[in-house]
């Protein structure tokens, strides 16, 4: 039976591709939202740290013949520390200016990065190779088996990024550093090197949802890019900061691109831009922003 016109089986296979492509909106926006609500920085350089994740897997498949499994660990790994000495080298000295100053060094690190990797390899995409190929016909449609892999270890990671953050020791410390690193530097904490192992920790998940992304999309410089402005829309409506907020508005908004894609296809690029406009005429901080 049709649903308003539109076959059940179309609804659902839009619906579960909205979920794979909510499952990269919501770890991307989790590593911005983690670094603005610890460091109070806007990390425009997000969307070249998620290409750079990409890029470094297919370098480490096609000059060293490390495996995707292999990549998954060491590409994370790399750009987090890359990201650690951006963080002190560079934002460091503008943590106590205002947070433009952040974006605007942040923006123009992403853009020396995109420049670099477009002059050394061109602007067309570079493929990687699907590491688990084959798929499940749910009857609707056929899902390949590695999608699911990534909806599967996208739900792990915020969930288990949600609760180190707000349920454990490490959290609480995390989240005392932000609002009072005086008093908790009188504890013996080191805060300078905590701030620097967040940030190299919310570049390393924007590294990782590279990776994931590589068997998906090409890899190209430009892939950051088109990521970016969605993220930075997913996070504004979520609340700037808010952990939970960037998970579940980063899912909801993959759900509600891909419902648009059925019943209004010319609109569905704009959706997340028509829900960021109307949910911040509604709740100007943020649906989970905790100034509400």
């Amino acid at each position: 039976m049709d649903i308003f016109g539109v076959s059940p089986q179309l609804l659902l296979g839009q619906l579960l591709l909205g979920l794979i492509n909510g499952s990269f909106y919501a770890m991307l926006s989790l590593g911005l939202a983690v670094i603005f609500g610890l460091m109070n920085v806007v990390n425009f350089a997000h969307g070249a740290q998620y290409m750079l994740g990409a890029f470094v897997a297919w370098l480490l498949l096609t000059m060293f013949g490390v495996p995707y499994w292999g990549a998954l660990v060491i590409a994370p790994v790399v750009i987090a520390l890359f990201g650690m000495a951006l963080e002190r080298f560079l934002l460091r000295r503008l943590q106590n200016e205002d947070h433009l100053f952040g974006l605007l060094a942040t923006y123009a690190v992403a853009l020396i990065v995109e420049g670099l990797v477009l002059h050394g390899y061109g602007s067309s995409g570079l493929p990687y190779t699907n590491p688990i190929p084959g798929g499940v016909m749910l009857g609707f449609m056929f899902l390949p088996y590695y999608r699911l892999w990534v909806v599967a270890i996208s739900l792990v990671l915020c969930l288990g990024t949600w609760l180190l953050i707000e349920r454990t020791k490490l959290g609480s410390y995390l989240r005392a550093a932000n609002e009072r690193s005086e008093l908790v530097e009188a504890f013996g904490i080191n805060v300078p090197k905590l701030v620097t192992l967040t940030y190299g920790f919310g570049v390393g998940l924007a590294a990782l949802g590279g990776v994931l992304a590589a068997p998906i999309y090409s890899v190209s410089p430009s892939m950051g890019t088109n990521m970016i402005v969605v993220v930075f829309a997913v996070v504004v409506i979520g609340g700037m900061g808010s952990i939970a907020g960037a998970i579940v508005s980063g899912y909801a908004l993959g759900l509600a691109e891909g419902l648009t894609k059925v019943f209004y296809p010319a609109g569905a690029n704009m959706t997340i831009f028509a829900l960021m406009i109307l949910a911040l005429m509604i709740w100007p901080s943020g649906l989970f922003s905790k100034a509400q």
